[in-house]
């Protein structure tokens, strides 16, 4: 049975759907967005209903050519309303890759990005806008929560 109170005026809020991804020498993913300064994780916003852990694992495909399967959060960061929506963002455990592992990041006309590149985590503040950066190193030295759907674990 569904409660007219609370569906009769939801929060408007912005999921962010982030990941985290290491190289073998614990390096950091971030890619390029050319609509704003400084590198990011990598990831987007989720479509509606859509779970957070396949819309990153969509955006990281996107934006780098990699498939990974997405298991468990790392940090959960929200941002009230300023000039954007009041958002919370997820950031997902993407683990480590080869060092050997090609990235293919599309064209900057179809993705809005102009690059992708690892970055060691103690230069993270060289590279990101400071609460970017403050974001992903809060998720490199904490330990991961499980994803779930329904109480039940994400497959």
């Amino acid at each position: 049975m569904q409660d007219p109170r609370l569906l009769a005026k939801p929060p408007v809020c912005r999921l962010g759907c982030l990941v985290l991804i290491r190289n073998q020498r614990g390096d950091v993913l971030l890619v390029d967005p050319d609509y704003m300064d400084g590198m990011i994780l990598p990831g987007g916003s989720a479509r509606p209903n859509e779970p957070p852990h396949l819309a990153a694992a969509r955006h990281l495909h996107a934006d780098t050519g990699l498939i990974v399967r997405l298991t468990d959060v790392l940090a959960v960061d929200f941002t009230p309303a300023d000039r954007y929506l009041q958002r919370l963002n997820l950031v997902f455990d993407g683990g480590t890759v080869p060092d050997s592992t090609r990235i293919t990041v599309p064209s900057q006309r179809r993705s809005g990005l102009l690059g992708a590149r690892f970055v060691p985590a103690p230069d993270l503040p060289d590279f990101m806008a400071p609460s970017q950066a403050a974001r992903a190193t809060e998720a490199l030295a904490h330990r991961s929560l499980p994803v779930l759907l329904h109480g039940q674990r994400a497959a």
